[in-house]
């Protein structure tokens, strides 16, 4: 399903949901009381700004007895779309985004990724897949990385461990190019990128990535990645402590100056490394 045709079932997904809530006489907030999410994401799941998880699909059925309908749709639509089903949900909150700030502990976020890295990720992960296979979830990870070229990109800062910068992934001139490609965007500046260097020694979230997102219109939120799974974190509370946690890597990381040069550094090593085999 292209991403306009799925766009156009949301919003019919969003649509069908206001047509159920008003016939049966409720308001927003109080399908949102039912439901246990607030009354402005059920009108942000109306007008497909926002798409609900699967247990606030199954609890909107419960609470509207649409016999199970909304979360046959919602199936379809994850089915149909080209990101597993525990980050298809953080993606198309890339999109709308106004704020990003990403925490990488040992790989390069997708969204800073080139083709040639992207790739040596996937083969390490599937080395028995076939060639289609890996190039079309490189071309879908190179989708990705297209929103911070756009004129309406949101603020993006990475913070990423030394350990982004040294743990070789694919070939020398691999992570020559990938490490050029970072400090390429900043230097044009697209994004803000500081790295948190071994001599930090203990630091919050280690080991733990986590992206935090903010909102023109809605709460922030958080997503983090377990094995094969995903989690999106939106209880307020929770968010506060994540984002003082970033906070407190942010202020521990290098300078930005110094963190493109070391950067730079590593890129350099990497290109001379390629240059003699």
């Amino acid at each position: 399903m292209a991403n306009g045709s799925r766009q156009a079932a949301w919003e019919f997904f969003g649509t069908d949901l206001k047509r159920r809530r008003e016939d049966a006489g409720i308001t927003q907030v109080e399908l949102g009381a039912r439901v246990f999410v607030s009354g402005g994401y059920i009108g942000q799941f109306e007008q497909a700004i926002r798409k609900p998880q699967l247990d606030v699909a199954q609890r909107i059925d419960e609470a509207l007895q649409t016999d199970g309908i909304f979360e046959r749709l919602w199936k379809k639509l994850i089915k149909d779309q080209p990101y597993t089903e525990y980050f298809a949900h953080a993606a198309g909150l890339e999109r709308l985004a106004t704020s990003i700030c990403e925490w990488a502990p040992t790989v390069v976020p997708g969204l800073l990724q080139t083709s040639g890295y992207a790739r040596a990720l996937y083969l390490a992960s599937n080395p028995l897949s076939p060639d289609e296979w890996i190039e079309e979830m490189v071309g879908l990870r190179m989708d990705r990385t297209r929103l911070l070229k756009d004129a309406t990109r949101p603020v993006y800062w990475a913070l990423l461990h030394e350990a982004v910068l040294r743990l070789p992934v694919g070939p020398s001139d691999v992570m020559a190019q990938q490490l050029e490609h970072v400090t390429e965007l900043v230097r044009s500046r697209k994004i803000l990128a500081q790295v948190l260097p071994f001599s930090a020694g203990a630091h919050p979230q280690m080991g733990k990535a986590m992206k935090l997102m903010e909102f023109e219109d809605a709460p922030p939120t958080v997503y983090t990645e377990g094995v094969l799974s995903g989690s999106l974190l939106d209880d307020p509370a929770v968010v506060k402590r994540v984002h003082a946690d970033y906070d407190l890597l942010r202020v521990t990381a290098l300078p930005l100056e110094a963190s493109l040069d070391m950067i730079e550094a590593a890129a350099e090593g990497y290109r001379q490394c390629a240059g003699t085999t």
